[in-house]
């Protein structure tokens, strides 16, 4: 496979931005698998304190996807909660709307259908994968390991750094939030992503994403809703990587049935 480190500029965001797009190698994948004209994509959100290096430092993403023809992009969003800020940086659209328009110039294979569209990440980029599919309803799957689901829930937002989310939200009062709920933009969805959640027993966010999972629900949404002894940390993110991997609509090839 090719690794690409992107440097470009954001109109939306007014600087430059980077980021890391991993793509399949022909000369690695079975005959019956190798399509260059309409290449699946899988974006990879990085939790809180990340960037577009999490993925390829945390996890075993290369080894895993070395024998399957997808597409993987991993944008960087800061600290911003792939939200459009209070402050004034529409890290939302930038992501959400303009990268692919970007991306799409230097890699004119990647599909542009959203049945062969995903997004999937962790913590932070949980709630960012399930934001952004709910928004634009151009992604056929969506996935969250540990993801912060549920804004206001209160092991999520602690008054001590109420600035910095008011920086991004507008303030955490419930009136603050409601733009940025999960549940109220389901509501406005078309209903046609499936989503995948996972976390683990002893992460602090298992309570938080069962209260969610279950409003989600109760919006008409489709989720595979998986748990187990775990907590929050990129071991288990790992883990879950595979899993979803199998799970989305791909030809996962795993590398030891080619030995």
């Amino acid at each position: 496979m090719a690794f690409f480190k992107i440097e470009y500029h954001s109109k939306l965001l007014r600087m430059e931005r980077q980021v890391n797009v991993i793509y399949p190698d022909a000369f690695e994948i079975d005959d019956n698998q190798v399509n260059d004209r309409d290449i699946p994509v899988l974006y990879l959100l990085h939790g809180s304190g990340g960037n577009e290096n999490s993925f390829q430092k945390r996890t075993d993403i290369e080894r895993l996807l070395r024998h399957t023809n997808l597409i993987v992009v991993m944008p960087s969003t800061d600290l911003a909660w792939y939200t459009d800020t209070a402050y004034d940086l529409p890290y939302f659209r930038s992501i959400a709307e303009e990268l692919p328009q970007v991306l799409q110039r230097f890699f004119p294979n990647m599909t542009k259908n959203r049945e062969k569209t995903f997004i999937a990440g962790v913590s932070m980029g949980g709630y960012g994968a399930y934001k952004i599919a709910l928004s634009t309803n151009h992604f056929s799957h969506a996935a969250a390991f540990s993801g912060a689901l549920k804004l206001n829930h209160p092991d999520l937002l602690s008054k001590e750094r109420e600035a910095y989310w008011s920086g991004i939200f507008g303030g955490v009062s419930e009136e603050d939030l409601r733009p940025h709920l999960l549940t109220r933009l389901a509501a406005k969805s078309d209903k046609q992503t499936e989503f995948f959640a996972w976390c683990g027993y002893e992460d602090f966010l298992y309570p938080a994403n069962e209260e969610a999972v279950a409003d989600l629900r109760k919006e008409g949404l489709l989720i595979d809703y998986r748990t187990s002894h775990g907590s929050h940390d990129w071991y288990y993110w790992n883990q879950q990587l595979e899993a979803v991997l199998e799970w989305l609509p791909i030809d996962y090839v795993k590398e030891e049935r080619l030995s």
